[in-house]
């Protein structure tokens, strides 16, 4: 007789080994039951038990309602260097955006932690559509199996860089990049969580020792300029998040590295390189520079090729570490900034 306890409004998605074993067995089934159900969650992408053919069918015919925890694609769009943007419907209807980014050895997938995003900053657009909610782990991780499955291909990086402030939902970030890592076997290395700065949070953050890459959203070189892009920049002053960020780098050994929006004749002038360079001279960082990618909301400019490269050449001769960011996914409005909450509900 098969016994079936709806032991947890928990979905399954997001569970380690351990617990799905204690789940399986807490309905009426054998310990090696947890084992095959983590194999076909996380490997096989299971979306119902009803998949999982090894299952015994009295079992899954009973237990049919069981809630995985899986997402449904509600829209998906191409790019021409084929990026992949998903619109993935949630349970309760709201919409999050995912991305999946293929290069010739890898691929990425760029998650959101939350339905739209409290920080308001003036050049991205998914703080244009307000804040709804954080997301559960289960719909963090539910993200990147979906693109796995999409793509048919093994996921290798994450870059927590879609909707949302990861530090906001931070107990949710952190148990999925647990998640991600032992029971999908993405290597923490492979993973960046990226933050506005959230006062307290960092140092937060950097306790549970985590071997991911932290990226900062600094985006300008001063307080005042950073106050006009960026509005939570006011509660947290500059000086602050750079401290914040020292201590991460002394608690963890890991460098920071620091995300800069080239927004043209705005915050890419010389003067802007050498300001950032001094805020920055003997720090264990490395400097991210991301020409602007254009939304519809503001009239910033993308700008040029020889501005950017000053930028860079100003920097290095301050022996800053920094690299450019060329955003994939451009024309499917999948780039940095660009994802939106078209999450309306629809």
């Amino acid at each position: 007789m098969t016994t079936l306890i709806q032991s947890s409004i928990t979905p399954l998605v997001g569970k380690s080994l351990a617990e799905l074993t204690e789940w399986v067995q807490a309905q009426g089934q054998p310990a090696y039951r947890g084992k095959q159900l983590h194999q076909w969650i996380y490997e096989r992408g299971a979306r119902s038990l009803a998949d999982i053919t090894v299952f015994p069918k009295q079992w899954r015919t009973a237990a049919e309602d069981t809630n995985i925890g899986r997402s449904t694609i509600h829209l998906r769009s191409v790019a021409p260097d084929g990026t992949v943007k998903f619109l993935l419907r949630l349970g309760d209807g709201h919409i999050i955006e995912a991305v999946g980014i293929p290069t010739e050895n890898r691929l990425t997938v760029c998650v959101s932690s939350q339905v739209g995003c409290p920080m308001a900053c003036d050049f991205c657009a998914t703080g244009k559509g307000g804040f709804v909610r954080n997301l559960a782990t289960h719909e963090i991780v539910d993200q990147v199996l979906t693109v796995q499955e999409d793509f048919q291909q093994r996921v290798s990086n994450i870059v927590f860089m879609g909707m949302g402030e990861p530090m906001l939902n931070i107990d949710n970030t952190i148990a999925a990049i647990r998640c991600l890592n032992q029971d999908i076997g993405i290597g923490q290395r492979g993973i960046t969580v990226s933050t506005v700065g959230i006062p307290g949070h960092i140092r937060r953050f950097a306790e549970h020792q985590l071997q991911v890459t932290l990226a900062v959203s600094l985006h300008a070189s001063n307080q005042t300029l950073r106050e006009h892009l960026i509005p939570s920049a006011h509660r947290y002053s500059l000086e602050a998040l750079l401290d914040e960020c020292r201590d991460y780098v002394r608690l963890t050994g890991r460098r920071v590295t620091f995300e800069y929006i080239l927004l043209a004749e705005l915050n890419d002038c010389p003067e802007h390189a050498l300001e950032l360079g001094s805020h920055l001279r003997g720090f264990q960082s490395h400097v991210n520079l991301i020409p602007y990618n254009p939304i519809q909301e503001v009239d910033y400019k993308r700008p040029t090729e020889a501005r950017v490269q000053k930028f860079v050449s100003i920097l290095k001769k301050q022996h800053i570490a920094v690299s450019v960011r060329y955003s994939r996914g451009l024309e499917a409005d999948a780039a940095c900034g660009q994802l939106r909450a078209s999450a309306i509900r629809s």
